[in-house]
């Protein structure tokens, strides 16, 4: 059986366990439409039967599982708390932060960024916090998709260091892969709308947007690996990701430096 086949069979043996999961969550929160937990969750299984790795030793089924019910949470994250107005101000506020952080060359702080959008402190500062939620929900699907035997602790540093490294891991990814990560995850738009905007065809964005989490993945797998090279999961080129690392290295600090500054001697 070629990897193909093998690929399909394993999407269309689990599809029933996405109804089953669909169910399951609807049945407990029923204001979310039990068909957008169904694609939702449809979208993640074939993610992850791209994505599997049997020599992991871990189960398809329970894989699958997982990365489904972390599509629902995501799904039903992205419906629960943000409104168009919140987006907005959202999209707004990290603009300005963005061009004046680099004009400054050095992060912005919250009165520079009120000043120039003729706006509270108070206000900059909600919508920044709205901001890292949304970081924060990113950083749940990173986190759902991991297959490691490295112990994560749960310590406030060690949350606040991943944090860090995926906010820096976002502005390293390729051009196209961050405005996709940004449209879904900062601006909460749909896939479809994306596709359009781009040109593209929906399943060309959720590739897109599947290979920048594991890029994602990696850079979160490499930093904590304390000089080892971890293994790969991204698709990208060689090159592509040493260049990926080689950019978090130089946007970080010394000690995300140092992190990813070994994979490169490792390589050389």
């Amino acid at each position: 059986m070629s990897k193909n086949d093998e690929r399909d069979r394993l999407i269309v043996a689990n599809l029933p366990l996405v109804g089953y999961l669909a169910s399951e969550m609807h049945s407990r929160a029923t204001h979310v439409p039990r068909e957008d937990l169904a694609a939702a969750g449809a979208l993640a299984l074939v993610t992850a039967a791209d994505a599997f790795d049997p020599t992991l030793g871990v189960p398809f089924g329970a894989y699958a599982r997982r990365r489904i019910l972390g599509a629902f949470a995501d799904e039903m994250r992205s419906m629960d708390w943000a409104s168009r107005g919140i987006r907005r101000r959202i999209k707004e506020t990290t603009a300005v932060q963005e061009t004046l952080s680099t004009a400054l060359g050095r992060p912005a702080t919250v009165t520079e960024i009120a000043t120039a959008m003729g706006t509270s402190d108070d206000e900059v500062a909600a919508a920044l916090a709205d901001a890292s939620r949304t970081v924060s929900a990113l950083d749940d699907v990173v986190e759902s998709g991991l297959v490691s035997n490295l112990p994560l602790p749960e310590e406030a540093a060690v949350a606040s260091e991943r944090r860090s490294v995926l906010e820096h891991s976002i502005a390293a990814l390729p051009e196209r892969m961050r405005m996709i990560i940004h449209a879904v995850y900062i601006e909460e738009r749909p896939i479809k709308d994306i596709a359009e905007e781009l040109g593209v065809s929906h399943s060309a964005v959720s590739q897109q947007r599947a290979e920048a989490i594991r890029l994602l993945r990696d850079a979160q797998e490499q930093y904590f690996r304390d000089g080892e090279a971890a293994p790969v999961t991204s698709r990208v080129s060689t090159t592509a990701h040493e260049r990926f690392f080689a950019r978090i290295a130089e946007a970080g600090g010394s000690r995300i430096a140092r992190a990813f500054a070994a994979t490169d001697a490792a390589v050389t």
